[in-house]
């Protein structure tokens, strides 16, 4: 090996033993998390989801007013729109039973009522409410 290579090889050694020594003494100041960057970099601040959440349940009882005041086809539409928003809140489904089943459409009610029981599994009073909501579509498909 020739004094010219030899030195290059050092010299790119060096610098890799140096660019690990960075990862063993990091800096001593964090680097920062501002709400800018953290959007910037497609990290949501918590605020995000739990507006949407509250953008939902205003929907949901919207779409629970419509229904009462017999606007099913509204209703409905209202109803799919907080789904699509915040899709794990069971009430919305067990309304969109309701809804299809004062339309007389018993199989999009069963599905509907199928989701709500599964996201209100832990809540006694939906569970019963669901509950009869079934027992209504079962004494319809007869």
């Amino acid at each position: 090996m020739n004094s010219k290579s030899s030195k290059k090889l050092l010299l790119y050694l060096f610098c890799f033993i140096l660019s690990g020594c960075s990862m063993l003494f990091p800096s001593k100041h964090p680097p920062s998390t501002s709400q800018e960057e953290r959007i910037g970099k497609k990290e949501l601040p918590e605020e995000r989801p739990r507006s949407r959440e509250i953008a939902a349940l205003h929907l949901t009882e919207q779409g629970k007013m419509l229904l009462e005041s017999g606007k099913i086809d509204d209703a409905i539409s209202v109803l799919e729109r907080a789904v699509s928003i915040y899709g794990t809140n069971g009430k919305n489904y067990y309304y969109l039973a309701e809804a299809w089943l004062k339309k007389g459409n018993i199989m999009q009610a069963r599905e509907w009522s199928r989701l709500a029981e599964m996201y209100l599994a832990g809540d006694r009073e939906w569970s019963q409410r669901i509950s009869e909501q079934r027992e209504r579509i079962r004494s319809r498909i007869r």
